[in-house]
């Protein structure tokens, strides 16, 4: 058994080491990126690696490429924020402007068609290997999930409220799709994502509306 293929069973339910490793540092991104912190950006990458090898072994090619993907925003989101915190700056967070609300929507719908379409003509999906109409639907919510994560990180990078909305409207979703798909260490994460998500939008909700009220008064 090679290094990807190694893991431990616990009440009968075989766990990867690379799901488990994986899924303990993507949880921990979401805590930095509570706190803002730059080690928010490495960490999602290292975690986004061995989750693509948990997902290529798993044959979940969307998730796998959805991993790739974060990988890439991943370098985005780190030179983004080194941006915003030149010269010793605290990183601003805000919400989102109207247009950047409007990308944000219409990338999700547009996009999540036009990842299905793919996935499904392809068979990237796993979901396109299952008879439909559940086939059709397991397709979709891959799709969205990947078009859904994109958008999240692009505004995370953006330093956008917003970000954490959109990663709740992910882990509707998500977390029935990781346990049916037999990557249970990944759907429990993904439900206490869920929870730090809530936490994390009401923290920078809070920053974001006293930074403005400071700007106002300063006026």
């Amino acid at each position: 058994m090679n290094w990807a293929n190694a893991g431990f069973e616990i009440f009968g339910t075989r766990v990867l080491w690379t799901d488990l490793v994986g899924n303990i540092a993507a949880l921990s991104t979401v805590l930095l990126a509570i706190r803002k912190s730059m080690w928010t950006w490495p960490v999602q990458f290292t975690g986004a690696v061995l989750l693509f090898v948990a997902s290529v072994n798993a044959h979940i090619t969307g998730n796998a490429l959805k991993q790739a993907m974060f990988a890439g925003l991943a370098v985005y989101g780190w030179w983004a924020w080194r941006r915003g915190t030149e010269n010793g700056r605290q990183l601003a967070v805000r919400p989102a402007q109207w247009w950047e609300r409007l990308v944000l929507i219409g990338c999700m719908v547009l996009g999540t068609a036009a990842v299905g379409l793919l996935f499904y003509v392809t068979g990237l999906s796993w979901g396109a290997k299952v008879p439909l109409p559940e086939g059709a639907f397991l397709v979709a919510a891959d799709a969205y999930i990947f078009v859904g994560s994109a958008m999240a990180t692009w505004a995370q990078g953006r330093a956008l409220v917003d970000f954490w909305i959109v990663w709740v409207a992910v882990d509707l979703v998500g977390v029935p799709v990781a346990f049916y798909s037999g990557l249970v260490v990944s759907g429990y994460v993904y439900a206490v994502f869920f929870v730090l998500v809530l936490v994390g939008f009401v923290k920078w909700l809070r920053e974001s509306r006293t930074t403005r009220l400071q700007v106002a008064v300063a006026q």
